[in-house]
């Protein structure tokens, strides 16, 4: 559900919702074949796009900086409870990455701003039996990624996007980057990272999209 101290503009689009998953039915853009990451850059039915598109569910939280906070929970050893001048003084790390959006576009050597996924785990402290992670946004959405896609050196939740702090538009004031899966893991307007034993399918997921998402192997539909 949306967090309920947050103002949320505009309305779920209904309609485009049901076109995604229509596309999941249909295997729209899929091209049957697969690519090493090691040898090509773009993945298989990619085109690059020089700007970065904004793609949301039509509704979009207003997260002011007074109002952010991020839980970090679960089967953890430290659960963390962040204001947005604590998640500020975590260490911070500059990174660049490609992304990649399961409605087709790529966009090369974003520069970002952030923390890293393995200071999180080394401050918080998984169980040993911890598989999977879990991100909740301020909007109620959800997505799910596994432990070891976490633990990524390029893995990180990010403040910054080419020098400026991330818009509204993009999931200000932090969100996920998981640069090796589709965009749609990387969930905007980030509020809680849980830690699970067993794996929770999110919004997509439960609606024809793959519960993985490799973008190299063209995992966009279940």
């Amino acid at each position: 559900m949306p967090d309920d101290d947050v103002t949320i503009s505009g309305q779920i689009r209904d309609k485009l919702i049901a076109k995604k998953q229509e596309w999941a039915r249909d295997g729209r853009l899929l091209t049957g074949t697969s690519a090493d990451p090691a040898r090509e850059r773009l993945p298989p039915g990619q085109r690059l796009a020089r700007d970065w598109p904004v793609l949301d569910l039509g509704a979009e939280p207003d997260v002011t900086p007074e109002k952010f906070r991020l839980d970090i929970d679960g089967a953890v050893e430290n659960r963390l409870s962040l204001r947005l001048e604590n998640f500020m003084a975590l260490p911070q790390t500059d990174s660049v990455s490609d992304i990649h959006c399961v409605t087709q576009w790529s966009r090369y050597d974003n520069r970002w701003q952030g923390v890293s996924a393995r200071d999180i785990l080394a401050l918080t402290r998984p169980a040993p039996d911890v598989k999977h992670v879990i991100f909740t946004s301020f909007d109620g959405y959800t997505t799910n990624i596994r432990l070891d896609q976490f633990d990524q050196p390029d893995v990180f939740l990010v403040h910054s996007w080419e020098g400026k702090p991330l818009t509204r538009a993009h999931g200000g004031p932090v969100r996920m980057l998981v640069p090796r899966l589709y965009l749609w893991k990387s969930a905007k307007w980030l509020r809680r990272i849980q830690f699970t034993i067993s794996d929770h399918p999110g919004f997509w997921e439960l609606r024809g999209y793959h519960n993985n998402g490799d973008p190299w192997t063209e995992e966009r539909y279940s």
